[in-house]
């Protein structure tokens, strides 16, 4: 029964009531004579007690409290006659929250975004004007999309596309593209041809299978100059032929780098800046934007989601002194790295030198690797 009152008071609204009164049974006795229902009555002293009536029924509360020189007072509210008071208060509230829920489900059924991923020769730029083309760009409806179109669209208008995939992911429009390969150039090897040096060079052995070598050991020997000759024969019997072998060279590779001897070191203290906002056709709509009183700060921006954040770290900074031979030696392996790099296989590092010099702040670190390789390349 009670669970019964419970449910019809709350949909009429239900008032907590604290009564204090020396004459507690009198006054109960009075309120069912009226026919006022008590729910969740508690005893909190000997003249004190608590209990839930319906909101209807407060007027005649209190005026049978008045009648027997009781204090009533109201502890609790509620129900939907209260909620709906609150929400009369806060309309602007309600209706605010509501026109922003339909803003952002409206918006979320546009692409604002487009995200492209390409390799080596296809630039970024260039599909986003093929998609332009076809009509698809930020602030498009996604029911407008086919994504299965525009991936044949796109191979159609470029032969350089092997492999496309065109998805839509949330509000963002992602294409990823896989390149064709160019066939390699078949050399003919029977048609007559000299060899040449391909870099400078000082030249330590010479191998020849077909042709006749016109360096030797100790020559040096600049890029583009003769080293095996296309013929073959005794003088005045010669004949064209396609020249082939190994022309193994010492080479060398020079890189300089400079290098600060000191650096500015960025803490964050620990305060931060949270701002929110979404992009509404290429400008930036804030909900929460709070003004930056760092001096010193780091800004990041997350636009992974529908809504954006941009966040704002205070920094500190301290200048840190490096030691000499440390940057040295980092440098110096950083800049070997790089060079040998290059490198294939076939090149044998046979010395490395290590120069540095302090100028200032600035340290100059130079690498000189020499090395031996075939330097030997067919004349074009």
């Amino acid at each position: 029964m009670e669970n019964k009152y419970n449910l019809f008071g709350r949909r009429r609204g239900l008032l907590r009531i604290q009564l204090k009164s020396k004459e507690l049974e009198r006054f109960i006795n009075l309120l069912c004579k009226n026919k006022i229902v008590q729910m969740n009555i508690r005893k909190e002293s000997i003249n004190s007690i608590s209990f839930d009536i319906n909101y209807e029924d407060y007027s005649k509360t209190r005026e049978l409290a008045y009648k027997t020189k009781s204090k009533i007072k109201i502890i609790d509210r509620k129900g939907i006659p209260f909620l709906k008071i609150k929400l009369k208060r806060r309309v602007a509230l309600v209706f605010g929250s509501l026109f922003f829920i339909g803003i952002i489900t409206y918006l979320s059924n546009f692409i604002w975004g487009i995200d492209i991923k390409t390799e080596k020769n296809i630039a970024p730029y260039e599909i986003r004007e093929e998609l332009k083309n076809l009509g698809v760009v930020p602030g498009i409806y996604k029911k407008n999309i086919n994504v299965y179109n525009i991936e044949e669209d796109l191979k159609k208008n470029n032969d350089n596309i092997l492999w496309d995939r065109v998805r839509i992911e949330g509000s963002k429009l992602k294409v990823t593209l896989v390149e064709r390969q160019a066939l390699p150039e078949i050399v003919n090897d029977n048609s007559p041809c000299n060899i040449v040096a391909k870099k400078d060079g000082i030249i330590a052995r010479v191998y020849t299978k077909a042709g006749t070598s016109v360096v030797k050991a100790g020559d040096v020997v600049k890029k583009g100059q003769l080293v095996v000759n296309g013929e073959q024969g005794k003088e005045g019997s010669t004949f064209k032929v396609h020249a082939s072998g190994d022309v193994i060279a010492k080479t060398y590779y020079d890189e300089v780098m400079e290098v600060p001897l000191s650096y500015v070191k960025k803490t964050r203290t620990g305060n931060v800046i949270k701002n929110y906002f979404i992009n509404v056709f290429g400008r930036k709509l804030y909900f929460k934007n709070s003004l930056n009183k760092f001096v010193k700060y780091d800004k990041i921006e997350e636009d992974d989601n529908f809504i954006k954040k941009e966040m704002y770290y205070q920094v500190k900074e301290e200048n840190i002194k490096l030691d000499t031979k440390i940057v040295t030696d980092k440098t110096s392996s950083l800049i070997y790295k790089n060079i040998i790099l290059k490198f294939d296989r076939t090149v044998n590092v046979i010395n490395k030198t290590v120069e540095s010099n302090a100028e200032g702040n600035m340290l100059k670190v130079r690498v000189l690797v020499t090395t031996e390789e075939n330097i030997a390349e067919i004349q074009k």
